[in-house]
């Protein structure tokens, strides 16, 4: 989730049971601990692009790592924050727990996948819900908390808090009814998918993007589940096949190496770029849900050293055809 959201989830939560003395502190110590775990994107390497996507939403948001992040950040903010306004270290620590831990279950509601149980377990767990930005859920969190404050009543915190917890389960309701359309889809084409998910389209939960696998492909179509549904019918393309797609690339060279890795984060749904056949797409992402145009892709070179690591390409430019047609979508046209 937006770093925004991420640290007004962490400052309610403290506030909802905190104590009314303490109703800007906590709210201070849950902001920042809520945005704490996201400090994982500076593990970076000029040299491999593809280690900041293993480390980002990995040890810093395992539920098994709470403990251990709330007392780093307990340590740094209670001398600088909280001391001065009469806390104990253990009040700190408390509400810092409760910031840090909102963190790794609130991105577990996107799907860009979330390291919930490492060193346990290496998987990526997903919720598919939410998007990771949607100003809808955002929004009523924020004025709720300025009502905190400006009321001072921990009741708006607590609604705010409520809110949280509701919204993704609407957003999972929307989810199994744009699920539903997707495996009718396919039935109607003659498919029988491996598998199938539906994704939140950018910034709502009423536009789906619906992926599904074949034996020989992958289909993405958009889906709009409002009072009544609506099918936007989109592209297929062939999956990964790394023999056919790249005949020239050695399996024990590094790039072979970075193709599993990025197969790992992008949770399988990887194919060759039909614009460009030196790059590999994830298909799971684009600016419009029933296309293949995807937000970030790896990129080969046929003339690179067999240690030599892959690129990381990011394509999120969305030209004004773009906006329109997502809005057609979003509005129901």
């Amino acid at each position: 989730m937006d770093p925004l959201t991420q640290g007004l989830l962490g400052a309610s939560l403290p506030q909802a049971v905190g104590k009314k003395q303490h109703l800007v502190v906590a709210g201070l110590l849950g902001l920042l601990s809520g945005m704490a775990p996201d400090l994982d994107t500076l593990i970076r390497s000029s040299q491999d692009a593809l280690l900041y996507l293993e480390f980002h939403r990995q040890f810093t948001h395992s539920l098994l790592f709470i403990p251990i992040g709330s007392l780093i950040c307990s340590l740094v903010l209670h001398p600088i924050i909280a001391r001065k306004r009469g806390l104990s270290f253990q009040q700190t620590w408390l509400y810092c727990v409760l910031g840090y831990g909102t963190h790794g279950l609130l991105d577990f509601c996107t799907s860009y996948g979330t390291q919930l149980f490492w060193p346990l377990s290496n998987e990526r767990y997903a919720w598919n819900t939410l998007s990771i930005i949607d100003p809808a859920f955002t929004l009523p969190i924020l004025a709720l908390l300025i009502l905190t404050l400006v009321k001072t009543n921990l009741w708006f915190a607590r609604l705010a808090v409520f809110w949280a917890l509701l919204y993704p389960v609407f957003g999972f309701v929307q989810k199994e009814r744009a699920e539903d359309v997707g495996w009718q889809v396919a039935k109607q084409r003659g498919h029988e998918p491996l598998r199938l998910e539906a994704k939140p389209s950018f910034a709502n939960i009423l536009v789906w993007k619906i992926v599904y696998e074949t034996n020989e492909k992958y289909f993405v179509d958009a889906v709009r589940v409002g009072t009544s549904t609506q099918v936007y019918p989109g592209e297929s393309t062939p999956k990964l096949n790394i023999e056919r797609d790249f005949p020239w690339l050695s399996l024990q060279s590094q790039q072979a190496k970075d193709i599993e890795r990025f197969r790992w984060f992008s949770q399988g749904f990887i194919a060759q770029d039909p614009n460009n056949p030196l790059s590999i797409i994830d298909v799971r992402y684009s600016m419009l849900p029933n296309q293949l145009k995807a937000l970030w892709s790896i990129k080969l070179s046929p003339s690179a050293s067999v240690d030599e690591h892959v690129k990381f390409n990011t394509h999120r430019d969305s030209d004004p055809g773009t906006r329109k047609a997502f809005l057609k979508m979003l509005l129901g046209s």
